[in-house]
């Protein structure tokens, strides 16, 4: 492997509903100022490509996920020609399956990653939920998969009208009206196909624990948040880190279970009333947009999740953040020039001026 790796994230999209390479890049950053960095995107318009904090050093486009695993590895193998990067950051829940279902092909092109195994992954699967919280003693909300329009009307009849449309992957909608919730299935499975999931709607506060684990059981470090801000879509658009003793409880339960290896994001309600509990809703298998807020807090997971992939020593301690610090998301505008996206657009790929960087005083990796 090269002297100095060259990393690869996806997900650089930051718009209202980001997704969290723009953070990890960041995050990593913060720690690995040096690393050579490389976006892999879908749209030529991802806002993340034109930040001056968090850009990647070079970009390539991608083809969807909707073109298949051929098309996938042979678009990867033609953009390490040009760049041989040798870690890959997937961001996207989409990216997920054919990575953890063929990590051999990975190894065979020499690329490191953080990865659950095909076990671990498809048991945290959102219709596999019940049974690992029923293993682990953690309170789920009842999920019915359906495929087609009957079902799902007698699906959220069953589980009380009040109800989340959720996608395979990724995305949820609250729909309380027969009208709202056919609206929310043909969405879900024109979006990610079938089957099409019916959540019970549980009242109460969200919270959310990112974390990374080693892949034995153990978690590396973590952070929980209370949600404190919200979009119409339900996305967190701010947060305020907590420490409670049975989250962390209940997270450890899982991680455990799963012997998850790599980043992971847990989503709960605590439910309302004198039974007050936390509720698993779902468990996605990447970072979340939100991962460079434990970063500022001495929590940095991205430069955990890079060293763990590499098999380094880490060049910082994993702390717990500090309760009572917050974050609040704030938009602002990208400034790009044209050539830039026309050469992404018309050629797949596009390379950025070399970045000033700073030395980070720490131990080196060699770098």
């Amino acid at each position: 492997m090269n002297a100095s790796p060259v990393i690869a994230v996806t997900g650089l999209h930051r718009g209202e509903n980001p997704q969290p390479g723009s953070a990890v890049i960041r995050s990593l950053r913060r720690v690995y100022p040096e690393l050579r960095i490389i976006g892999l995107v879908y749209d030529s318009l991802e806002s993340g490509l034109f930040s001056e904090d968090d850009a990647p050093d070079a970009a390539f486009t991608m083809s969807y996920p909707g073109a298949g695993e051929e098309a996938f590895w042979e678009r990867l193998d033609a953009i390490r020609e040009i760049e041989r990067f040798d870690v890959l950051i997937p961001c996207l829940d989409a990216e997920m399956e054919p990575l953890v279902d063929a990590p051999e092909k990975l190894r065979e092109r020499g690329i490191h990653a953080c990865l659950p195994t095909t076990a671990s992954f498809k048991c945290r699967d959102k219709s596999n939920l019940a049974e690992l919280c029923d293993r682990t003693h953690c309170r789920t909300p009842q999920t019915l998969a359906v495929s087609d329009v009957n079902s799902l009307h007698q699906a959220a009849l069953t589980l009380g009208g009040n109800v989340f449309i959720k996608g395979r992957y990724y995305e949820a909608q609250h729909a309380i009206t027969p009208a709202a919730r056919e609206a929310a299935y043909w969405h879900m499975l024109e979006q990610w196909g079938a089957p099409v999931l019916v959540q019970e709607n549980v009242p109460g506060e969200e919270y959310n624990v990112i974390g990374l684990g080693d892949g034995r059981g153990r978690m590396l470090g973590s952070c929980s948040i209370r949600k404190m801000l919200r979009t119409a879509s339900g996305k967190g658009f701010g947060g305020m880190v907590v420490r409670d003793p049975q989250l962390d409880a209940i997270a450890q339960s899982l991680i455990a279970e799963l012997r998850w290896n790599g980043p992971f994001e847990l989503e709960f309600v605590k439910s309302e009333g004198p039974k007050a509990d936390y509720c698993l809703i779902e468990i996605n298998p990447r970072f979340p947009a939100w991962c460079d807020f434990p970063s500022t807090l001495n929590c940095n997971l991205p430069a955990a999740a890079l060293e763990l992939a590499l098999g380094w020593q880490p060049r910082e301690p994993l702390r717990h953040a500090s309760p009572g610090k917050f974050f609040i998301r704030h938009a602002i505008d990208m400034t790009g020039d044209i050539r830039d996206l026309a050469a992404l657009t018309t050629s797949g790929q596009f390379f950025r001026q070399p970045r000033e960087i700073i030395p980070h005083q720490a131990v080196s990796h060699g770098l």
